[in-house]
């Protein structure tokens, strides 16, 4: 048995959760945030048999696309506010960063 942890942004998390869920997949949302960023993202726990990894991960792959967002940079600290002119600054989001784990053993209560 594996435990998927798959980090995504949030635009991506219903379209996702609802693939795993016609492929029978469940899975456990928990509300995170990081990254470069410092947004919203979802992190999603899916338990699934060894044989099935390759198809969780296809599943995600297929429902987590990568796309470009204009962000504004952050003043610089100990500068001087009024001189700085931010010129917002083409970067690349979503997608997804995955975790497959090992499971020694599960258990439901």
């Amino acid at each position: 048995m594996k435990l998927i942890m798959a980090v995504v942004q949030d635009k991506d998390t219903n379209r996702l959760i609802n693939a795993l869920g016609e492929g029978n997949f469940q899975s456990t949302k928990l509300a995170s945030t990081g990254g470069f960023l410092k947004e919203g993202n979802t992190t999603l726990m899916i338990g699934c048999k060894d044989e099935n990894v390759n198809k969780v991960l296809d599943i995600i792959k297929d429902n987590c696309s990568n796309r470009e967002q204009m962000v504004a940079p952050i003043s610089p600290m100990g500068g001087n506010a009024d001189s700085y002119i931010p010129n917002p600054v083409k970067v690349e989001v979503g997608g997804a960063t995955v975790f497959v784990l090992p499971i020694e053993s599960f258990y439901q209560f």
